[in-house]
């Protein structure tokens, strides 16, 4: 995709549009970075804060430093996105920089934005624990609490913002129902990209079915003693991401769906794809670092699992972007926006 250019008008370029919803949004979501982002620093920093006597937090302390290193400079990404969906300069950033990082974020966020409120609602409902007791600990409890819920309305904030300004900047690609689409949209390669992404998510979801129904085949003694309802929640999840994947990209590719809004399937693919291929991807390599104890050793099922998942998240990403770019080029679209809903309006933020 080419960059955007702003529309011009008599006055000059059209500005960002800018309205106290987007203001609420864009503090919202750098607000809720505070909490996680305060956290990593106590405990780079040395600090115990949530963390108790005996966790295996405390194994390996210098790559825990690393790795909470890491994950506040991906906090820090929210920060920079959400100024970028509501600031003039991010009209000016090119597509694939602004949606990149959005579908990794979107893939990280939605699962916990999904399985965190389910958790709960057992919790309720059973009473149970989210581990079995005498298991070594992890973190406490309030710890989740905090930082789920900070992720939560990350998640809500940075996707209300990202909606709003691809309508503005792209809404005019996804008009329309699937039926619609011409031959031009859906070519041979396409397809096939499109079929294999669907193949490798439905492989990758069949360890996670065994899972979620109780299996232990292929896991490892530390996944076995620790089973809970919160596993089994955890791989549905994975399931259910797998079959929107599937669902999004065949109806795209095969144009199935009389009257369905072409924005259905893509809204599906996006989110299917992100958390299976961010969250393959971030499980694939928790599961390749140093293990203290050989309980803790990721199986090759597992490792093949997560592998899967990371794969096939990507290849839909590549059938998602070949279509959206098969669509700029029938529309004839210069990368200037000015067509109905991909017009820019209002002012800065």
């Amino acid at each position: 995709m080419t960059e955007t250019a702003l529309v011009p008008t008599p006055h000059g370029l059209h500005r960002a549009p800018a309205n106290r919803l987007r203001r609420v949004l864009r503090a919202a979501a750098v607000i809720s970075c505070v909490p996680y982002v305060g956290l990593k620093i106590a405990w780079i920093a040395g600090s115990r804060a949530g963390i108790p006597d005996g966790s295996v937090v405390l194994d390996h302390p210098g790559l825990m430093a690393v790795a909470n290193s890491v994950t506040i400079l991906m906090d820090a990404t929210v920060v920079v996105l959400a100024l970028l969906l509501t600031q003039d300069w991010g009209r000016r950033v090119p597509a694939w920089l602004l949606a990149l990082p959005m579908w990794a974020a979107t893939g990280l966020l939605t699962p916990i934005m999904t399985g965190f409120p389910l958790q709960l609602l057992v919790k309720v409902f059973n009473g149970e624990r989210s581990a079995p007791s005498g298991d070594r600990p992890f973190l406490d409890d309030w710890v989740f609490s905090v930082v789920y819920t900070g992720f939560i309305v990350q998640g809500l904030a940075l996707g209300t913002l990202f909606a709003l300004y691809a309508r503005e900047r792209w809404g005019h690609l996804w008009r329309g129902a699937v039926s619609e689409l011409p031959d031009s949209a859906v070519g041979p390669g396409l397809k096939t990209v499109a079929v294999a992404a669907s193949v490798l998510a439905a492989l990758s979801a069949v360890p996670h079915v065994m899972w979620a129904a109780g299996s232990t085949t292929g896991l490892n003694q530390s996944r076995i003693d620790q089973r809970s309802a919160d596993f089994q929640l955890l791989e549905g999840t994975y399931v259910l991401f797998a079959a929107l994947t599937v669902v999004g990209v065949l109806t795209l590719a095969l144009r199935r769906g009389r009257g369905l809004a072409l924005k259905t399937p893509l809204a599906l693919a996006w989110l299917g794809s992100g958390a299976l291929g961010c969250w393959g991807g971030w499980l694939l390599v928790a599961s390749a670092m140093p293990a203290a104890d050989a309980a803790d050793q990721a199986t090759a099922l597992m490792l093949v699992a997560y592998a899967g998942q990371m794969i096939a998240g990507l290849v839909a990403l590549a059938a998602g972007t070949s279509f959206l770019r098969r669509r700029v080029r029938g529309s004839g679209d210069s990368g200037v926006e000015g067509r109905g809903e991909g017009q820019i309006r209002g002012r800065a933020a």
